[in-house]
């Protein structure tokens, strides 16, 4: 298949309709037999997470061996799912995602030790980002399932960072949902996850400031901006920092202080971070007309 085509489908510019065209494809990035059939049941559409799940993980310290390429192959996969869902989306990949996820939890019972703890990252991997789609997609109750979920397997594979990471996000949600009080604790605490790495902690820091900023502790908000932004610079390597923030980047440590101080009504030192970071989000449509926003907005106060 010429690259042309493949990049013309990536864009969005082709879609795939024919089965003959789904075999070539399949048959060339070399998927597991066990998903082959990805996205094809029913229940790879439901947006909550299924009784069956949390059944398979109790089992996941039972003894056995399991072949962990798919689990490989999977990990590699969703890399790639987590950039595209910064482009387009993530509704179109749920049912993908949400197969995944269920080839990964059925190779945790025959599995023990560290592999068992390396497969529970990996399916609270494929949950929090089911929960986030999910609260993007407005099932805010489905959402936080999948966050439980996430959360549960993350702390059973005893995981410091994604149990910080998930517990940031559910901070995100309070926020959203009009409790900032609620978001600052549960930022905080995500905060001192004792073992979290540099970039764990950075975000966790983050949204910290920014639900400090919306209290009203402003002089709070920009110490936790500060104690974020020399965090991530502490780790401006992508293979340094966990899978699912590959986004954290020195740039987007700079927007996140910027939005600390649009936040704070700091006004000039918003457009100021955010102009000069702008051009660095040209691959990133969504996030570019956000930070747009903001620096017309910070620009017209100052």
């Amino acid at each position: 298949m010429a690259q042309p085509y493949i990049s013309a489908i990536e864009s969005g510019r082709r879609k795939v309709k024919t089965a003959a065209v789904r075999a070539r494809i399949t048959e060339g990035l070399n998927v597991p037999q066990e998903l082959i059939d990805a996205g094809q049941s029913d229940s790879y559409g439901r947006w909550e997470p299924s009784p069956e799940l949390r059944e398979r993980i109790a089992h996941g310290h039972r003894t056995g061996r399991t072949d962990l390429r798919t689990a490989d192959w999977i990990g590699e996969v969703l890399a790639t799912q987590r950039r595209a869902e910064d482009e387009v989306g993530g509704a179109d990949l749920w049912p993908v995602v949400r197969s995944q996820l269920d080839a990964v939890t059925r190779l945790i019972p025959g599995t023990s030790g560290e592999a068992a703890d390396r497969l529970m990252l990996l399916a609270a991997e494929h949950a929090h980002w089911l929960s986030w789609v999910a609260w993007q997609n407005q099932h805010r109750g489905a959402a936080l399932g999948w966050l439980d979920v996430a959360h549960g397997w993350a702390v059973d594979g005893n995981h410091t960072d994604m149990a910080s990471w998930v517990q940031r996000v559910r901070a995100f949600y309070s926020r959203q949902s009009g409790d900032p009080v609620r978001a600052l604790r549960t930022a905080e605490a995500a905060r001192h996850v004792t073992g979290a790495s540099p970039a764990a902690v950075a975000v966790a820091a983050h949204e910290a400031a920014i639900a400090a900023a919306a209290v009203g502790e402003r002089d709070r908000a920009r110490r936790l901006s500060d104690v974020a932004f020399i965090d991530a610079s502490r780790v401006p390597d992508e293979a340094d920092r966990p899978g699912w923030l590959y986004w954290l980047t020195p740039t987007r440590a700079q927007l996140q202080a910027a939005s600390v101080a649009y936040a704070c009504r700091d006004w000039r030192a918003a457009a100021e971070g955010i102009r000069a970071a702008l051009p660095e989000l040209e691959g990133y449509p969504r996030d570019r007309a956000h930070f747009q926003q903001r620096l017309d907005d910070a620009e017209r106060r100052i």
